[in-house]
């Protein structure tokens, strides 16, 4: 009785921690160059969401760079609730681990390369990003500015002449 019981409460953890497993993660290159060995499996991208988010009825587009490339990641609507910041020059993007079909060539999507995710984990908030004012930026800014003006006097000078 007690073994019955045991062994049923192991399958039961078992069960319900395999429901939120992420297979061993893919990078976009390995993705891309065994794309073929890939297409049509379920695989496990992380990286940081970019772009914008485009929602297209029950379902989203958003894309997910890895460091080295982005790919393009179609979700339900209801798994995207989370995604708060989206990379840009001025934001750090939300870090996502996505796990779905991957498509080498998704003729539902126009021949592109894609994974349609059944799960999304966000693993780091994204955030502002405060771009520091570079100092060698500011110095061409104001000498082109002075030689601007330099060449507007020189110019009317000899048209007065």
């Amino acid at each position: 009785m007690k073994s019955a019981f045991f062994f049923a409460l192991v399958c039961l953890v078992l069960v319900i921690s395999s429901s939120n497993c992420f297979a061993q993660v893919s990078t976009s290159s390995d993705l891309i160059n065994n794309a073929k060995q890939y297409d049509g499996k379920t695989v496990s991208y992380k990286g940081e969401v970019i772009g914008d988010v485009m929602i297209r009825g029950d379902y989203a587009w958003l894309h997910v760079n890895d460091g080295f490339i982005a790919i393009g990641i179609w979700a339900p609507k209801t798994l995207i609730g989370d995604i708060r910041y989206a990379g840009d020059y001025h934001i750090k993007g939300d870090i996502v681990e996505v796990s779905g079909t991957f498509h080498r060539s998704c003729l539902g999507h126009g021949g592109d390369l894609d994974i349609h995710v059944s799960e999304i984990k966000k693993v780091i908030s994204g955030s502002s990003v405060i771009q520091p004012i570079s100092r060698k930026k500011v110095y061409i800014g104001a000498y082109s500015i002075i030689l601007v003006l330099l060449f507007c006097a020189l110019k009317k000078f000899f048209q007065s002449r």
